[in-house]
């Protein structure tokens, strides 16, 4: 990714602390800074569009999760999310997000928002918060054991080794450079990357350490999770496509629904590492689902998606 990049770590944990000499994270000063209109309404903007000039998925999300939190107290906090996307969104205009105060109670509070443009919904969404409550029953699976991303490759670096392969046919060289080309406020290091051979025997699974790109700081855990709802949609549904790319050409894939359960606070600006399975794909449509775990080794945040999938067959070359 042509980004600048954000300065290397200090010592210990690996992640960056210390906000001297590092930029705030672009994902909190632009993308998921919100504009008040009104009681309940708000107005976000556009910072990153994908090549599909679509609207990127994760983007609505946290925005959406931003204005939700915005009309709760602070000290309850998001629990879950479930949401929608009903139509595409335009790059070309600004998003309206209306909230609706669904319920209001001694522990949890519901809050439903509707993002519309050109007049029309083009995303529904509902977030539960609830304040914090200590509980005796506790347990979680344990985290895969991978390397550091302090061991790994960046994305940039990645997709230069693989640029430099002389034996890297010329479309996927083309579609590397344009993934090369975009600027995207996250950082990531893809555990375990597959050699060209390897890319037609991959299983539905992949793992890679994230994070946002500069510095967000302790002080907000909403905004955490809102971050995170911004970075869980990224690469998440091409899970379910790993091991059919090969033997067939993407067409159409957009994202149809979106779930989030938060259970640990974590900062969005340290490496936490995003495990993604699909666990069936078929009717045009993929599920995947997903884990950040910290760190240190606590399961933060799981998520769900399921998306349409379009492809058609790849045109075998000639070999006359």
């Amino acid at each position: 990714m042509s980004s600048p990049q954000v300065p290397e770590d200090g010592q210990g944990s690996g992640d960056s602390g210390d906000p001297s000499g590092d930029l705030r994270s672009v994902l909190v000063t632009s993308v998921l800074s919100l504009e008040p209109l009104d009681e309940d309404l708000f107005r976000g903007r556009h910072y990153w569009v994908p090549t599909t000039q679509r609207l990127f998925g994760g983007q609505i999300v946290g925005q959406a999760l931003v204005a939700a939190a915005k009309s709760v107290s602070e000290d309850i906090h998001v629990h879950s999310l479930h949401c929608y996307f009903v139509r595409a969104g335009d790059p070309k205009v600004p998003v309206l997000y209306q909230v609706e105060r669904t319920r209001t109670g001694s522990s949890f509070s519901v809050r439903s928002v509707k993002a519309v443009q050109h007049g029309k919904p083009i995303f529904i969404f509902q977030a539960s918060f609830q304040q914090t409550q200590p509980s005796p029953v506790q347990h979680q699976f344990s985290m895969p054991a991978v390397p550091p991303p302090e061991e790994l490759l960046d994305h940039q670096a990645l997709i230069d080794q693989y640029l430099r392969d002389p034996n890297l046919k010329e479309k996927y060289r083309v579609g590397l450079n344009r993934i090369a080309a975009q600027e995207v406020p996250i950082e990531i290091k893809l555990v375990n990357p597959p050699t060209l051979s390897q890319l037609q025997r991959m299983e539905p699974k992949q793992m890679f350490w994230v994070r946002a790109r500069g510095y967000i700081g302790e002080g907000d855990i909403k905004m955490h999770c809102c971050v995170a709802a911004y970075i869980s949609d990224y690469a998440f549904l091409g899970t379910a496509l790993l091991p059919h790319q090969w033997k067939h050409k993407v067409h159409f894939t957009v994202s149809l629904d979106h779930s989030m359960w938060f259970h640990a606070p974590f900062r969005a600006d340290h490496w936490m590492l995003y495990e993604c399975e699909s666990p069936w794909a078929g009717g045009s449509r993929g599920l995947v689902h997903g884990r950040l775990w910290r760190r240190d080794g606590v399961l933060a945040v799981s998520c769900a998606q399921e998306g349409v999938i379009r492809v058609k067959p790849r045109v075998s070359e000639s070999k006359l």
